[in-house]
């Protein structure tokens, strides 16, 4: 395939965005952030199914998930289901595979030079560090790729179903509505393969039903607040496709 048409450039671009984030979401993943901290406000510590003190730690994978799910919007709607599962099944392929040489790199024997060096006057040993960050455990790697592509695959289907029912109408609905599905799936999937059934944690029901909820809590209204974005980048792709192939891409992904 050359990429000398608009619409295959458009594919080319979004496809790559949303493979980037994806990887991205991975690995800045591992650092756990306080939103309310974040926010400068109070933190709500929540009791919930008798777990106490829960409040919004949320993953730093959350700065770049909502990204990924408009990329897979926007896609769906000009390209259809078809390319949306491609490019997930390729993207959950690549996450692998970067995985796969981190943990090769972690294994290389670090020089001596390297090991010990002082970062903002702390003492750090650079090795035990590298690992401490890139080394996420194979359950909680299994966890995120596993969701990553059941949540990929009730958003295409859900998109469509209410595409279905309303027609080019109501971009917001279809687009918010199947985000908000596969984001609650992924919630709940990502921590019960990580930390229910993985025996190193075994955290009881109750815990993740909890972390599960407040989690999605925050994904909810980060969704609801990216609409406009999606508006925005719908509108931005439409002007640089022309209104008579916008509309044949968008006719032409339906039938697909």
């Amino acid at each position: 395939m050359t990429y000398k048409t608009k619409e295959s450039r458009l594919f080319l671009v979004l496809g790559s965005f949303l493979i980037a984030n994806a990887i991205l979401a991975e690995f800045i993943g591992v650092k756990i952030f306080t939103v309310e901290g974040s926010l400068g406000i109070q933190k709500f510590n929540i009791n919930m199914f008798g777990v106490p003190d829960l409040s919004f730690n949320m993953s730093a994978g959350v700065v770049t998930w909502p990204l990924i799910f408009i990329m897979t919007d926007i896609i769906n709607e000009y390209f259809g289901i078809k390319q949306v599962r491609f490019l997930s099944i390729l993207a959950a392929i690549l996450i692998s595979y970067a995985f796969f040489v981190v943990g090769f790199a972690m294994d290389l024997v670090p020089s001596d030079f390297w090991i010990n060096q002082t970062v903002n006057g702390e003492a750090i040993n650079m090795n035990n560090a590298f690992s401490g960050i890139f080394g996420q455990g194979m359950w909680i790697i299994v966890g995120s790729i596993i969701a990553f592509l059941i949540g990929q695959m009730v958003d295409v289907i859900i998109f469509h179903r209410i595409k279905k029912s309303t027609g080019e109408r109501l971009l917001w609905l279809r687009a918010t509505g199947s985000t908000l599905a596969s984001q609650f799936i992924d919630s709940f999937v990502v921590i019960f393969i990580a930390f229910y059934i993985n025996p190193q944690y075994n955290w009881s029901w109750q815990m993740v039903a909890a972390i599960g909820i407040v989690n999605y809590s925050y994904k909810f209204v980060v969704a609801i607040l990216m609409t406009p974005l999606l508006y925005g980048v719908h509108s931005i792709i439409d002007k640089y496709l022309g209104k008579e192939l916008s509309s044949k891409l968008i006719a032409e992904a339906r039938k697909a």
